[in-house]
């Protein structure tokens, strides 16, 4: 019920290639290729994205123009359709002139040649295949080494409509990082060396700005919050989170008045801080004096965290910057992004716990999410409301973002499976995650990769698509298998 504060969206590069001299010599193909590239432009369309169509390219000089077209919008990927054969001319213009990463795509309109009526105009109609070669070849000689080739046909094709698919979803991902804002509030949790990194390289890596809010900003926000937009928070919160009695844990207790008067504050008053500085994340840490506003607000926004995530703005503890961003491209891939860590083995069932107290994804849960009070947050000072719910069962996928020893950046990413079983009932998510070949194994080999402890958690299995956002960004990847 908690709808997104933005839309998941994108602007596609459309252009199809033909070689122009089949025109003259074959009455009727180019309204048949028309109509190829009218029923391909649809079918990019069904991935949710704005397709610019800038037609069918048959000439060198109207490559040139379409970079500059291309350029001006702003696209996030570049779709070239292989509607025939085309010299490589028509596309290298657009290739050395762009930014964006560009697919080929060879989708032709039959499964097979009717080979008793087969014939020149048939196969002209279905070689989207033939240029691809010198297409590549041209790209890699030119150093701008074409993304990804899409084969397969226009129609009732499922596998290449799937390829198609993700990369529509990375070209979301692509949109969601460029340009945007990422918020640091306050510092490193002392002694956290993990954590630290430089906004510049960050900027540089991820094409986003990282504005450096200060405490006082939020103090200012949560002052100026009224009783309405507490109150509407208090409903918001008791319709999307169960608030149950305590089970084992001495630190946990229901969910009380107080509790919850202050974590629907804290969620107005983050709904205040996201809309004045336009973020479209933010990852912070304050402690603040015992007794101070400052404790009180910094304290207070567990709850905000979960349900901008759920509306698609990463909130993000302990000052945890880089896995804010694990947590956008998660969430931009709609596949949640919960900000989670390693909680104790079991080893004799074979799985470990993966979670975190603060913030999560709310739309990934299974069932609704819980709310505890907490006389005490473990390692962290102050008390009060808490997060802690399940993440659907299923295949998962983990996300990691991490730096090396000259200072680039690196993802390290994991699958496994998320099962049913009891969690502790310690107002922290939970879920219990089992990983191959064992789990013990995969833990071994995900930390000899050299990640920082936090990673982002979703659902479904997406580590390929995963590593392609990667290999866009020019950043080292690699799946831990």
């Amino acid at each position: 019920m908690i709808e997104r504060k933005k839309p998941r969206t994108a602007r596609t590069a459309f252009f199809s290639v033909v070689h122009e001299v089949y025109f003259e010599q074959f009455e009727g193909l180019r309204e048949s290729l028309q109509h190829y590239h009218g029923e391909t432009v649809k079918l990019v369309e069904k991935n949710g994205v704005e397709v610019m169509d800038y037609g069918i390219i048959g000439t060198n000089t109207a490559a040139f123009e379409t970079a500059d077209k291309i350029n001006g919008d702003k696209n996030d990927l570049i779709i070239c359709n292989m509607l025939t054969y085309a010299t490589s001319s028509v596309f290298a213009p657009i290739l050395q002139n762009t930014s964006a990463p560009m697919i080929l795509l060879a989708l032709q309109p039959l499964q097979h040649l009717d080979y008793s009526k087969a014939c020149t105009y048939m196969q002209l109609e279905n070689d989207n295949i033939c240029s691809v070669p010198e297409f590549t070849g041209v790209a890699v000689r030119m150093g701008k080494p074409i993304t990804d080739v899409v084969i397969g046909c226009l129609y009732d094709d499922e596998q290449a409509h799937s390829e198609l698919a993700e990369w529509c979803e990375i070209a979301k991902v692509l949109h969601g990082l460029k340009g945007a804002r990422i918020g640091l509030m306050g510092h490193v949790l002392e002694s956290m060396y993990d954590m630290h990194a430089d906004p510049t390289a960050v900027s540089a890596a991820f094409n986003l700005h990282i504005p450096l809010i200060e405490i006082d900003d939020a103090v200012r926000e949560y002052e100026k919050v009224t009783e309405e937009e507490i109150e509407a928070k208090k409903q918001l919160i008791l319709r999307e989170f169960d608030t149950p009695v305590p089970v084992s844990d001495p630190v946990t207790m229901k969910l009380t008045d107080t509790d919850l008067q202050r974590a629907a504050h804290g969620a107005a008053a983050l709904d205040r801080l996201i809309d004045t500085y336009k973020l479209d994340g933010l990852a912070y840490y304050y402690e603040g004096s015992e007794g101070t506003i400052q404790r009180e607000v910094a304290t207070s926004f567990i709850v905000g965290n979960s349900i901008l995530n759920a509306q698609g703005i990463p909130m993000c503890g302990e000052f945890d910057i880089k896995t804010c961003i694990a947590m956008l491209i998660m969430d931009r891939l709609n596949i949640g992004g919960s900000f989670a860590e390693f909680h104790p083995l079991d080893f004799s069932e074979d799985f470990i716990l993966v979670g975190h107290d603060g913030p999560h994804h709310i739309a990934i849960a299974n069932g609704k999410p819980i709310l505890r009070s907490l006389t005490k947050f473990h390692g962290k000072p102050g008390s009060g409301a808490s997060v802690e719910f399940k993440i659907r069962e299923g295949p998962i996928t983990m996300l990691g973002i991490t730096q090396t020893a000259s200072g680039s950046f690196k993802f390290v990413i994991g699958e496994g499976e998320s099962k049913a079983g009891p969690i502790p009932p310690t107002g922290n998510t939970n879920t219990r995650g089992f990983f191959k070949p064992t789990t013990r194994e995969f833990i071994k080999k995900w930390v000899m990769e050299g990640p920082t402890h936090h990673y982002a958690l979703g659902i479904g299995h997406h580590a390929v698509t995963i590593k392609k956002i990667a290999d866009v960004l020019g950043i080292e990847a690699v799946i831990v298998e």
